[in-house]
């Protein structure tokens, strides 16, 4: 029987075939624990379960993003506020030991103790189906390599009439060139069966190809339903503003401030002084991938951004070196982000500053000369193909004082 005036924790330890739910009060006392099947029936009793001795306050869940998804789906869709719980560190389980109760009695123990817990992704809506797209793409971007591969290697080994005809050509160009042969002949003759199976191999890459191809139209056609607005900064195309949605989740609002954010792609600046020096370094914590995708970024515009290049010119007669420059452009790109996620902005309308200057009977190449930039960074900025918010600012006041 409930008590009204009694409030609890939930803790759960999650596995793939069962969930052992502790309860305890807001006290910390121990009041009751339970194990429960990992299906729809055994979802229900769960909720039965830690209902039926008061108000909950939160539940604490391992494993939000595996064992524990679809129950934290089932908690948060009956009003439970969810917490991801980490696991007990090592020095904690050799003092205490470990067992399915200990585990869901300190998960909900860490909760009231308000240790290691964090708001867990929702994995409902549009990020999650880029989450599992990606995840179908890494696999097969990886076997389309080891397909390479494995035509390459066998082709070092084939008879030099074999290796004579795809001698000098390019990947791409060998690979087609395999898959329109027509071998015929006896598997025990080892040039056929070398010939037959390259032809294979090479049907498998083709396959791939068209495979990844249309991931990427999907990956596209959900981002600019969900996401249109992210892909307007520079250097973010697809493959980076898929990466960086799928590391926030779809519930941004859980990232609470862009200096989180920065932590969790692994950009934040870490204290690394010593004595006289005052100095940071490189964080190597956070999502790697998502921490790859900024640094792609960082990469493109240091070649291709004129704010950019010139920010790098000044850091280095500063004395930077170039990992402090890419330190300092990382935790740049990663506020300009968490602003684009959280707080979308389109680019302004450039298109309308091409009018002006047509109207004024100006050249591009005059502007550009202006302006001291190249034409066709100016050509793109008024077509809408790239997005440079101090240029445009630039641009309309030459315009407008000419």
């Amino acid at each position: 029987m409930a008590n009204e005036h009694l409030k609890v924790i939930a803790g759960i330890d999650t596995h793939a075939d069962t969930h052992h739910v502790a309860i305890i009060t807001e006290t910390g006392a121990h009041v009751a624990d339970q194990e429960f099947l990992a299906v729809s029936s055994g979802y229900r009793k769960i909720i039965e379960f830690i209902t039926g001795f008061g108000p909950i306050i939160a539940a604490g869940v391992e494993g939000t993003g595996s064992y524990g998804a679809e129950l934290a789906r089932v908690l948060r869709k009956e009003g439970i506020q969810v917490l991801e719980v980490m696991r007990p560190n090592r020095q904690r389980r050799r003092l205490k030991g470990k067992s399915d109760p200990l585990d869901a009695y300190q998960a909900a123990e860490s909760v009231l103790a308000g240790r290691g817990t964090a708001t867990p992704k929702a994995r409902d809506g549009a990020v999650e189906s880029l989450r599992v797209l990606r995840a179908e793409k890494s696999t097969a971007m990886r076997a389309r390599v080891a397909v390479m591969t494995q035509v390459k290697s066998i082709l070092v080994s084939a008879p030099e009439s074999q290796r004579a005809k795809y001698r000098g050509l390019g990947s791409t160009a060998m690979m087609a060139a395999l898959e329109k042969t027509r071998p015929a002949g006896s598997m025990y003759d080892p040039s056929n069966a070398t010939a037959i199976v390259l032809k294979r191999l090479a049907v498998r890459y083709r396959q791939l190809q068209q495979e990844l191809a249309l991931i990427d139209t999907e990956l596209d056609a959900i981002i600019t339903i969900h996401a249109p607005l992210l892909r307007d900064l520079h250097a973010v195309g697809t493959d980076v503003a898929s990466q960086l949605l799928v590391t926030v989740g779809d519930n941004p609002e859980r990232i609470g401030t862009e200096a989180q954010f920065a932590a969790l792609v692994g950009v934040a600046p870490i204290p690394a002084s010593s004595g006289k020096t005052t100095r940071h370094r490189l964080s190597r914590g956070g999502d790697r991938q998502a921490n790859k995708a900024i640094h792609h970024v960082a990469l493109v515009r240091m070649m291709s951004d004129t704010r950019t290049k010139t920010y790098v010119a000044r850091r280095r007669q500063e004395g930077k070196n170039t990992k402090e420059i890419m330190r300092c452009l990382k935790r740049y790109i990663a506020r300009e982000i968490y602003g684009q996620l959280l707080h979308p902005q389109p680019a302004p309308a450039a298109g309308e500053l091409r009018a002006l200057r047509k109207a004024q009977n100006i050249t591009l190449q005059a502007a550009a000369d202006a302006l001291q930039i190249w034409p066709a960074t100016l050509s793109r900025l008024e077509r809408g193909l790239t997005r440079d918010d101090v240029l445009y600012q630039r641009y309309a006041g030459w315009l407008n004082a000419h």
